[in-house]
């Protein structure tokens, strides 16, 4: 699931991946890719374990024989599936991490292959797993009701925030500005052009906004979304440069109606930057008091909060501090012992 564009999941896998060796020096780790191998310009997430290229991509109709293929290959004593590519024609002892389930709950937005794909690999092979793992309350209740699972056979184990995201200085939030030609003041919304996403519905709004919207949502949103010209479009942005576009931000903008976890906002409250989120999916558990919580059907909502933040400093001191606070809970190091925990388990 590592290609294209960084979104949480690979994040989750590759951080994975570069901590998990480190916890188990006597264990042999192989990453399994895509056909397409991994991105060059992944930093300091890039992998420094042994790779191992499976020839059938994601839903593809080559994808359960060749992930087959490589397993008999590599031979593992347990695979973790770190996404929903799970092998179905593999009898050997896995654990699956299933993030959410949006593609049955959002099943308007998703293609019938998709959906069907859940229901015939992923919800029957998950029932087999040595052990299932989420990442958050919110996501264990939504995939026992769609997958038809007992709650208790999936393990919550948080999502973490890199040390990466963290507040900048005064002349590093100037120079990133200056470099993206971004106003003193602007908001900030992230997210892509799926409709659960509900970029859109800033749209009605965005001229309105006391200071000007920047949106990072891909290539075209602007177009995509239907969002005034007026609107700064960002190209794809550095984890180091994304760290500095949430810093600089009057307030973060999520309005997404279906998030598993909600990692974009958690780091952008790493980053000192106060949050207007969804008040849906896993944002009131995830982010609880930290950021304000709106509706995502109400534009007019959004606006007053907007604008409540941009006039009134000490709800914004308030939150920041509150939204670093939140943040600091969340650890990629946690996640990675917790989940090692869960290999010696399935183990045995």
């Amino acid at each position: 699931m590592v290609r294209g564009p960084l979104h949480g999941i690979a994040r989750y896998a590759l951080e994975l991946a570069r901590r998990l060796p480190q916890l188990e020096p006597g264990w042999h780790f192989v990453g399994l890719m895509g056909p397409d191998g991994v991105p060059d310009d992944l930093g300091d997430l890039a992998p420094r374990l042994p790779l191992e290229r499976c020839l059938g991509g994601f839903l593809t109709a080559a994808e359960q024989p060749t992930l087959l293929a490589s397993l008999v290959k590599v031979r593992p004593d347990l695979f973790h599936a770190t996404s929903f590519s799970l092998p179905a024609l593999w009898p050997g002892k896995l654990v699956a991490t299933l993030h959410d389930a949006t593609h049955l709950a959002q099943a308007e937005e998703t293609t019938p292959l998709q959906a069907a794909y859940y229901r015939a690999i992923v919800g029957p092979r998950a029932r087999r797993a040595a052990a299932l793992l989420t990442v958050s309350e919110f996501s264990r209740r939504e995939l026992s009701k769609y997958l038809g699972l007992s709650e208790y056979r999936l393990q919550v184990i948080p999502n973490g925030v890199d040390s990466l995201f963290r507040a900048s200085t005064a002349a590093e939030l100037e120079d990133f500005r200056r470099r993206r030609g971004l106003p003193p003041r602007y908001f900030a919304a992230i997210g892509n052009v799926k409709p659960f996403k509900n970029l859109a519905m800033l749209g009605p709004i965005a001229e309105r906004l006391p200071a000007p919207l920047a949106v990072l949502a891909g290539r075209g949103a602007r177009r995509a979304l239907g969002l005034p010209e007026s609107v700064i479009e960002l190209s794809p942005l550095s984890d180091a440069d994304l760290a500095l576009f949430y810093g600089g931000a009057v307030a973060v903008m999520v309005p997404s109606r279906y998030e598993g976890f909600g990692l974009p906002a958690l780091e952008a409250m790493a980053c000192g930057a106060p949050v207007i989120a969804a008040d849906a999916g896993a944002h009131p558990e995830v982010l609880g008091s930290a950021a304000v919580l709106v509706s995502p059907n109400e534009p007019q909502a959004w606006l007053d909060a907007a604008s409540r933040l941009l006039r009134d400093e000490a709800l914004r001191e308030r939150l920041q501090t509150a939204g670093k606070e939140r943040a600091a809970r969340y650890s990629w190091d946690d996640c990675a012992r917790r989940t090692l925990e869960v290999y010696r388990r399935a183990l045995g």
